[in-house]
């Protein structure tokens, strides 16, 4: 069986959050989606849980972090540097913001968004034929 990954993220807005993560890629699975969750599928293997608040505070004891600080980036590689404009043109689109400028190192492309919560991602491509000693 293959190893998933489930990211679980507080919203303050679930409805804003679910349209959000529709808009850049993801499907909803409503099977696990409700009044205080949404399950959103980017691959089989990626998925992005938004909890409203009451819900995260359900599985921590930890105070919710504020997002004007950083204390994860979620990272997320895609096909061609095409794609990484593509992702983060619709983030921007949908009302997330981006933070810094785009980063080109040859053989990596890489553009960063925030989700209407401030979540911080990066989305980047990677041609290993063109990293240096290759």
């Amino acid at each position: 069986m293959a190893k998933k990954i489930f990211i679980n993220l507080p919203v303050a807005d679930l409805q804003r959050a679910l349209t959000f993560y529709t808009a850049i890629g993801f499907t909803n699975n409503p099977q696990f989606t409700d009044e205080t969750a949404a399950c959103m599928v980017l691959t089989e293997e990626i998925y992005v849980m938004l909890l409203t608040h009451p819900k995260f505070n359900e599985f921590t004891k930890k105070k919710i972090a504020d997002t004007n600080t950083t204390s994860v980036i979620n990272s997320l590689s895609v096909d061609s540097s095409e794609e990484v404009n593509t992702v983060v043109r619709k983030a921007v689109e949908a009302g997330g913001a981006e933070p810094v400028e785009a980063r080109d190192y040859g053989f990596m492309q890489q553009r960063s968004f925030e989700d209407p919560d401030g979540h911080l991602w990066e989305v980047f491509y990677m041609d290993m034929t063109k990293f240096p000693g290759q």
